[in-house]
């Protein structure tokens, strides 16, 4: 299946504003030419912005500010330990959070994941991956 190509409209649910679609290095003065963001208008006051898929106009998730970037970072290290691992496969592994958490495959991305749901596939991995004698710090 092809991703359209067109840009998306998102508002910042922080500000309200609206996301403008810029190259990365608006924000990351190292970022590569390819490498584009949805970053909120009000850009530096209200710091939310989120990554595109490589080679298209799609966001990875929604606007976040730092604290929320920093929260799914995190989650994604923990749940990804799961099949990193080899608990599990990587395809079983996100459908094991799509049946803990009875979200849809559409709604099993991190990138749209609030504090709240971050905390909660944070403690649930955790979980499997003690039960699996894994540590991660």
């Amino acid at each position: 299946m092809k991703r359209k190509q067109t840009q998306t409209t998102i508002k910042c649910q922080y500000c309200g504003r609206t996301a403008v679609l810029r190259k990365a290095s608006y924000v990351h003065k190292n970022a590569a030419d390819n490498e584009f963001l949805y970053v909120c208008s009000g850009y530096p006051n209200c710091d939310a912005y989120v990554g595109v898929h490589t080679g298209t106009k799609l966001p990875l998730g929604s606007l976040a500010d730092a604290k929320l970037r920093r929260k799914r970072m995190e989650t994604h290290r923990v749940f990804d330990a799961i099949w990193k691992n080899g608990i599990l496969t990587k395809k079983d592994a996100y459908r094991w959070m799509c049946d803990t958490f009875c979200l849809t495959t559409a709604q099993a991305h991190i990138g749209h994941f609030s504090h709240y749901r971050c905390d909660c596939l944070i403690d649930a991995s955790r979980k499997v991956l003690q039960d699996n004698h894994i540590k991660i710090a």
